[in-house]
């Protein structure tokens, strides 16, 4: 393992225009860096940090420190040599292959890492090695600052059942339930009974939604044991179990905490985290429009005591159930920075990571109780490189082909550690990024990120950006009404995209025809081609046919300038806009309302793939004389997946259990080989 150099000042200069929007400067929080690093040349801190870990978070924690003079030294897998976190560090070091197990969870080519750069200390991200209390213990005795919690904190609130006894004696609410381990399922059977259905079964070590189930009754008691405990083996290399009574329909507010080593600790106000997909978060908001002030006074004290109990020094976060009658639960404790931790740095104007590097030298926290504001509002949406019409995202692989992310916008923040040409692969997390919009009010928040998706230009990769955007646009959402069953109520037959109605499918296919028209002119004027018709240039008035999935749309277009008038569906729709055929995105205005539409491909054939209002439709357009050839054009049969079994998902093969000869008539994986979205697995006789 070799460590090699990147000059400090190329990076600065590769990096600078990308995070031009983070330089700090003591700025308020209304200005595009939505936090502040306040960095004192005369408080001494570290020389070099090692960041443990990839992608956004390492990228972010860099941040911070270069502003603070900090060296920063990234570690990385083989198939991250060229990641932007890589490039990013004023050094870098091969930790190993790509496998998780051999590079970011390899604490002994880590440790190595640390020894050969001379790192002072070492920040941790999340996830990985961020609660692994083996590694802050290592770090420790190698005289190594950990930038986080000491080790017993780690060790208390990271066994659940463990801290749950603890918040009890700290006097925080916690769900009723039994406070030791479960060992069999029929042992978890009698507990349930004795609680009351309905009941979660969750592991005990670990988090992230990891080994969670819900029991309704005694046979799916036994199940969840079964899937929940070998889950957790799997995720956390312990299988132990505990049971509490299920709050349905609850929401998922969580309390930021910082806490020093002189025994101050403070609460930073809540995030909302209600909105998820199999216990995962998908859209956080920072405050809740639930809470008053006296409830969040209560869970911010609550959380603090519970803080102070387990003498926690360092950033860390206190989730809790709540209940439609505003009573709060413990869930757990989070002994590391959180995923939305943007969210916060915006209402209050700090910067988290700052602060957590301040409090590992052993510095006093530099502010009170009483001067942590609230001030606007902040919406993060995690995007992520999925597919949302599949159990409401599961992963998807490739190469960013293009990428541009909605900087141009203000008070937009983007937490990536990707760029263009970058590769998401089947080895890591599927997030592309953090997208965080800030305003004064709920709803400037709200019409930022609705912006902001619309502007966000990914190729290469499916995305969840119709499913954020559906959500952050939806009635019940915007009225503030959503819970932890957010999704599954609103979408029972799974996500679909957005639905189209009279108007809005007038104005995508008004768009559509416009563009094509665009396009035609255009090919006219540069080529010679004259595919509209056999009019001269000068010609104003099309009839063209429209395919959509429900059907062909006969469209009469106008043009006058850069505005077409479209009749279709018995209505006009007036398009305008700059019409740049080489750029992504399409900022067009429809009969007077701004939309930002993206071309996602076209041909010459009339098929064009639009994204519009954060979905990807497919469409058509012919003249009158093509739609009446295409009309005797055989229509392709689908294919007949009634017999065979093809994969979801990308990933590895765990497990086959059947072979040739069962009933089945062939089998095209085994264990250990990795497949793709759509690959044949299984043929059936």
């Amino acid at each position: 393992m070799a460590a090699h150099r990147v000059s400090p000042s190329l990076n600065r200069l590769l990096f600078a225009v990308k995070y031009a929007s983070f330089q700090s400067g003591g700025c308020a929080v209304h200005c595009n860096a939505q936090y502040s690093t306040v960095h004192s040349p005369s408080e001494k801190t570290f020389d070099k940090i090692l960041i443990a870990n990839r992608g956004e978070i390492a990228c972010r924690v860099m941040k911070t420190c270069h502003k603070m003079g900090i060296q920063t030294v990234a570690v990385h897998s083989d198939v991250d040599s060229s990641a932007v976190h890589v490039k990013m560090a004023d050094e870098a070091v091969c930790v190993g292959p790509a496998p998780t197990s051999k590079s970011y969870l390899n604490m002994d080519a880590i440790m190595d890492a640390i020894r050969a750069t001379g790192a002072q200390a070492v920040h941790p991200g999340y996830g990985f090695l961020s609660e692994n209390k083996e590694f802050a213990k290592r770090l420790a005795a190698e005289g190594v600052a950990f930038i986080g919690p000491d080790t017993h904190a780690i060790m208390a609130m990271g066994d659940k059942i463990e801290s749950k006894l603890i918040a009890k004696a700290a006097n925080v609410n916690t769900i009723p339930g039994y406070d030791g381990v479960v060992k069999t399922a029929e042992e978890a059977v009698k507990i349930a009974q004795d609680i009351g259905y309905p009941v979660m079964i969750k592991a005990s070590a670990g988090g992230g939604g990891k080994g969670m189930r819900i029991a309704w009754n005694a046979e799916e008691t036994r199940e969840g044991f079964r899937f929940s405990s070998q889950e957790a083996a799997s995720s956390f290399g312990d299988d132990r179990l505990l049971i509490e009574k299920f709050i349905d329909n609850p929401r998922h507010i969580e309390i930021q905490v910082l806490a020093d080593k002189h025994g101050n600790a403070l609460w930073l106000n809540e995030r909302e985290c209600s909105i998820q997909r199999r216990n995962q978060k998908v859209v956080e908001e920072a405050p809740s429009t639930f809470l008053d002030p006296v409830t969040r006074r209560a869970m911010g004290e609550q959380a603090v005591q519970l803080a102070k109990a387990v003498q926690y020094s360092s950033a860390g976060t206190v989730e809790f159930l709540v209940d439609s009658k505003k009573n709060f639960y413990f869930l757990e404790m989070n002994t590391r920075l959180q995923v939305e931790h943007p969210i916060t740095e915006c209402i209050t104007g700090l910067d988290l990571v700052e602060q957590m590097i301040r409090v590992a030298k052993g510095y006093q926290l530099q502010h009170k109780q009483e001067d942590i504001p609230i001030n606007g509002w902040a919406i993060e949406s995690r995007v992520y490189a999925e597919d949302p019409y599949k159990s409401f995202g599961l992963p998807s692989i490739g190469r960013l082909s293009k990428y541009q992310e909605p900087l141009n916008l203000s008070n937009v923040r983007v937490d990536s550690g990707i760029q263009e040409g970058s590769d998401i692969s089947i080895y890591y997390d599927p997030m592309i990024s953090k997208l965080v919009t800030y305003g004064a009010t709920r709803a400037e928040a709200l019409a930022r990120m609705e912006d902001a998706l619309d502007n966000y230009v990914i190729r290469g990769v499916t995305h969840n950006i119709p499913l954020l955007r559906e959500i952050i646009t939806h009635p019940r959402f915007i009225s503030g009404d959503i819970s932890t069953n957010f999704l599954p109520e609103v979408y029972p037959d799974g996500f679909k995209g957005h639905q189209l109605d009279l108007d809005t499918r007038r104005e995508l296919l008004a768009s559509a025809a416009a563009l094509y028209i665009t396009a035609q002119l255009r090919s006219q004027k540069v080529l010679g081609d004259l595919r509209v018709s056999s009019s001269p240039v000068e010609c104003s008035r099309w009839e063209l046919y429209v395919q959509l999935e429900d059907g062909s749309h006969s469209v009469e277009v106008t043009k006058s300038g850069n505005v077409y008038t479209v009749e279709v569906d018995g209505g006009k729709v007036e398009v305008s806009g700059q019409w740049n055929l080489a750029s992504p995105l399409l900022p067009l205005t429809i009969n007077g309302t701004h939309r930002t539409l993206q071309c996602l491909s076209r041909d010459a054939s009339g098929r064009i793939l639009l994204q519009y209002l954060g979905t990807s439709f497919k469409v058509r357009v012919l003249s009158k004389l093509a739609a009446e050839f295409n009309s005797y054009m055989p229509e392709k049969v689908p294919e007949d997946t009634s017999s065979i079994l093809r994969s979801p998902m990308p990933g590895t093969v765990v497990a086959v259990s059947v072979k040739p000869g069962d009933p089945v008539k062939s089998v095209h994986c085994k264990p250990g080989e990795t497949v793709g979205e759509g690959d044949l697995l299984v043929e059936l006789e």
